[in-house]
């Protein structure tokens, strides 16, 4: 929502404005700049947490005004742990003061003018239309609720789709559009059906253009392409991307990304000892190498070297290999066995994350000749491979990992792995983080 996010801008720069001016002599450390820039980003990363600045549509005042004070307080929050922790980094108290007091005295009369002029924009782009809408059903339903403002002169039947509008708000069928038209006051028809009926849809143009009347026309994507689609301009042309994800959004990947590197250095600077006796006890138990990097189908179906701790005596070949692992694997090392059911094995994937042919989490990578199966199987199967796969997913803490032998384990996999995909958020990552480490399912078919 640029609007709102052009409102809290000029809120912080008044803020950080009228703060240097009440205590310009005291502002000497670079850190006081540093610490103020942390401020403005921490406010723009949490308020993309609690969705202030989402697209999709414009929020109530209430709404928008309540998830603004949460974003206010928890930072408050964290910045008063910073300085509790860190208490020489905080700058002068007055300047503090001035800032935390000032940003929402000035940010909530900013908002409740930017969300004033968003309805005054959208009454006035409705006033006073006398609309007539072709269709009865899903998508007509939806247009008659989009349409605030709007004089709904009525629905016409033009298709035999099942009816989701009232049946008094039905003024005629398709057969009858002209005298329609003719003895009623219409600015514009909105035409919501479905796309197999583009014959009829043709007809009423020719009508309106017959009587001058405007005609608007309502894709029905939904119905064709589910609910995940996105309209975009492709060149000069209006384009419909198909399946929109939210690591389709550019800040979103960044925020993912950004996560990735940072998570993956301080995963392998404190897990470095650990590393160490593990390495060791491999090469105690017995003989061979410490890491086993079989070839993996990553992102866009295109291969990489995976780093595992080696848990087997002879292990299955690198590239092009099938041997898939058993219970009670008799290849399993004893040490192997305790890596394996603690998913200790995988921290050396860790490497991958920060090379960036992985994420920390996301949908987990298979063998060539596996992933050949569940294409095959399992339908929409290869959109998991939109982006990186993961050392961890919501598959996996939701207890599908292991074998894929049975339909229902695959199916299940895929299910998971592209409900992930559609439902992405930082937090959800987290949350999956957490349960692969405290949760019991993660790790019930670890073998």
């Amino acid at each position: 929502m640029v609007t709102h996010l052009g409102g809290d801008i000029l809120s912080l720069l008044l803020v950080v404005f009228i703060s240097i001016i009440l205590v310009w002599s005291n502002i000497r450390k670079e850190t006081d700049w540093i610490l103020f820039t942390g401020f403005t980003m921490g406010w723009f990363l949490i308020g993309y947490f609690w969705k202030l600045y989402s697209l999709k549509h414009y929020k109530p005042l209430s709404t928008r005004l309540t998830n603004f004070l949460k974003v206010y307080l928890i930072l408050i929050g964290i910045a008063s742990l910073l300085y509790f922790i860190y208490p020489e980094l905080v700058p002068d108290k007055d300047l503090i003061i001035g800032f935390v007091l000032a940003f929402p005295v000035f940010g909530i009369p900013i908002n409740f003018l930017v969300v004033k002029i968003i309805k005054q924009l959208k009454s006035d782009e409705g006033k006073k239309r006398h609309t007539l809408i072709a269709g009865v059903g899903v998508l007509a339903a939806n247009v008659e609720k989009e349409l605030t403002g709007h004089e709904i002169k009525g629905f016409i039947k033009c298709t035999k789709e099942e009816c989701q509008v009232r049946q008094d708000k039905i003024v005629g069928e398709f057969t009858n559009i002209h005298s329609l038209l003719k003895d009623n006051q219409v600015d514009e028809i909105v035409i919501a059906l479905p796309v197999k009926a583009s014959k009829k849809i043709r007809d009423i143009l020719v009508a309106a253009d017959f009587y001058g009347v405007r005609v608007k026309y309502i894709p029905d994507y939904q119905d064709l392409f589910g609910k995940h689609y996105r309209t975009i301009r492709y060149g000069n042309m209006e384009a419909v991307n198909v399946r929109q994800l939210p690591l389709d959004e550019t800040f979103s990947l960044f925020i993912k990304n950004c996560f990735d590197i940072a998570f993956s250095l301080m995963a392998m600077f404190m897990l470095l000892p650990l590393f160490l006796i593990i390495a060791v006890l491999i090469k105690v138990d017995s003989p061979g190498s410490v890491f086993y990097c079989p070839t993996r189908i990553g992102r866009a179906g295109k291969p990489f070297k995976v780093y595992k701790f080696r848990t087997m005596r002879e292990n299955d070949a690198s590239s092009g290999g099938q041997l898939s692992t058993k219970e009670n694997d008799p290849r399993i090392t004893k040490v192997g066995r305790i890596l394996r059911k603690y998913s200790l094995d995988e921290l050396p994937q860790f490497i991958n994350v920060y090379l960036g042919n992985m994420s920390v989490v996301g949908p987990r990578p298979h063998r060539s000749f596996l992933n050949q199966q569940l294409q095959e199987s399992e339908e929409k199967y290869m959109i998991r491979h939109y982006f990186k796969p993961g050392i961890t997913g919501w598959a996996q803490v939701n207890g599908w990992r292991g074998p894929t032998e049975t339909k229902e384990q695959k199916k299940q996999r895929t299910l998971h792995d592209i409900w992930y995909m559609e439902n992405w958020s930082l937090v959800l990552d987290l949350k999956i983080i957490y349960l692969t480490i405290f949760s019991r399912k993660t790790h019930t078919s670890a073998f």
